[in-house]
């Protein structure tokens, strides 16, 4: 009787462990999140952002192309670039994972809509993701 409930015991208490553990996660396929690729062909510019989240945010929040005009795209690119390169070039002040690369931003050279574009969201959807502000006059939580 003694080894009966020994043999019970030690079966709850398996039964127990066996309960807690983890089960495996049902991975469903998850589509990848592609890189945007800011482009310019005549120019022979790219820019490739694989930032996760620009995607949806230039899909769903950002104001549609055709919205800004190109000067006004321009205007908010020249300032946000200097920022940009400024806190690129100074890592241990800077997050360098945020501010990995300059960017080689000129202001005589007309680089077309879609980049300013492209380029102005971008600076916008980093602000709101990590909570900076890159100035020009813009509020801190500015989405678009």
């Amino acid at each position: 009787m003694k080894t009966l409930k020994q043999i019970l015991v030690l079966f709850a208490v398996g039964v127990f462990f066996w309960a807690c553990g983890s089960s495996p996660i049902n991975k469903t396929l998850t589509k990848k999140e592609e890189p945007v690729v800011i482009a310019n062909d005549s120019l022979e510019y790219e820019i490739t952002i694989i930032d996760i989240g620009f995607n949806n945010f230039l899909n769903s929040v950002a104001k549609p192309e055709g919205f800004y005009s190109q000067q006004y795209l321009e205007a908010r690119n020249k300032i946000w670039v200097v920022t940009w390169n400024q806190r690129a070039n100074n890592p241990r002040q800077f997050n360098a994972s945020i501010y990995e690369n300059i960017i080689d931003y000129q202001a005589f050279v007309d680089y077309g809509y879609e980049v300013n574009y492209k380029l102005f969201n971008y600076f916008l959807f980093a602000q709101q993701k990590y909570k900076m502000n890159l100035g020009g006059g813009f509020r801190p939580n500015r989405i678009n």
